[in-house]
């Protein structure tokens, strides 16, 4: 069976978008040419042309239209018109404009079958919001354009899966979010996605709001009072699930396999420990050169992968910008589309 293609949206054109994005076709050209692997990508023409003519000069990406009947295994479409020229490293509302249209021409592809799934490449949330799309980010653009109120973030670093109840809120709103409705939810899709990555019998552990799980009620009862019957029932309902288990020690029991995955209460606490492994700091500069982890939205009705790192306004445009995490979210965004068509 042909696989279809994977949407991949270049996200602002500013950031190292574009020349991940080359990097990686360039590095998969190989499974591309075999027929294992089809990438339309998704946003500028000419900030894809610049990273093209600087970092892969043999590297063809035709391009096409959303109305084509065949498209060739590696091809791009314009997202939408190009206006003055957007400048690596320069934040604008152009570039802002640019990756929300492409995400929004890549979920109507997803949705009508034609891509199997969309991997996004970085955004600027200020320049998006100065476009006039007022999202915090791609969580909550792409749950706003498939009409999802219950999406969840799940960060993945090798066997470091984590999701989260919550993610961009303050930490005072923590708390009253903590829901047993929101916690079953989180709880249900991370099981769907652990099976969707061939883990037959997934063991979840539910991390701790409070340290020590509360103390028995002396550091707050969130965790005795929301999230240990909610395990329960989760439980008598047929899931591997443990906790809450204190945060302190949740994320090292996963690092060493006792969990497939753990269920993070919010973004930092969820965050730290899959960046602090996912990011490699050359110990001569202190400065990190590479970097592993992807972003996957749980509970879209299409599969979304991401990178897990930003737009890197910093070095954009200088080509020497890992395509690493852009790799391992194509190949997530492939398991999970080969088990969505099988299922």
């Amino acid at each position: 069976m042909t696989p279809r293609h994977l949407a991949i949206t270049m996200g602002d054109p500013a950031g190292i978008g574009p020349e991940i994005i080359v990097k990686a076709c360039e590095a998969l050209s190989g499974r591309i040419a075999a027929g294992e692997l089809r990438l339309l990508v998704i946003g500028s023409g000419r900030a894809l042309e610049r990273a093209r003519a600087a970092l892969a000069p043999g590297l063809a990406i035709p391009e096409v239209t959303a109305e084509q009947d065949d498209w060739p295994a590696l091809c791009f479409l314009q997202a939408g018109p190009e206006g003055a020229p957007i400048e690596p490293g320069v934040l604008s509302a152009d570039g802002g404009r640019f990756a929300y249209l492409a995400v929004e021409q890549g979920v109507r592809l997803a949705q009508s079958g034609r891509a199997g799934a969309i991997v996004t490449a970085p955004l600027n949330k200020e320049a998006l919001n100065k476009a006039g799309y007022h999202y915090a980010g791609h969580t909550e653009m792409l749950a706003s354009l498939t009409g999802v109120k219950g999406s969840v973030m799940l960060l993945a670093h090798g066997n470091m899966r984590v999701s989260h109840v919550t993610t961009h809120v303050a930490l005072q709103d923590v708390p009253k979010r903590l829901t047993p409705e929101r916690l079953r939810l989180v709880l249900d899709l991370t099981q769907e996605a652990l099976l969707g990555l061939g883990i037959r019998e997934p063991r979840i552990a539910v991390a701790a709001l409070n340290p020590h799980a509360g103390e028995g009620g002396l550091f707050g009862r969130e965790d005795i009072e929301v999230s240990e019957p909610t395990i329960a029932q989760a439980v008598r309902d047929g899931l591997q699930v443990s906790g809450p288990v204190p945060g302190d020690t949740v994320f090292v029991k996963l690092r060493a396999g006792q969990y497939d995955a753990v269920v993070a209460m919010y973004h930092d606490q969820g965050h730290i420990p899959v960046k602090l492994l996912g990011f490699n700091v050359d110990p001569a500069t202190g400065k990190w050169d590479a970097l592993s982890g992807v972003n996957i939205t749980l509970g879209l009705p299409i599969i979304r992968t991401s990178v897990d790192h930003g737009t890197a306004f910093d070095i954009a445009g200088r080509g020497i910008a890992s395509e690493r995490s852009l790799i391992e979210a194509i190949e997530y965004a492939e398991r999970l589309a080969a088990h969505r068509a099988t299922a």
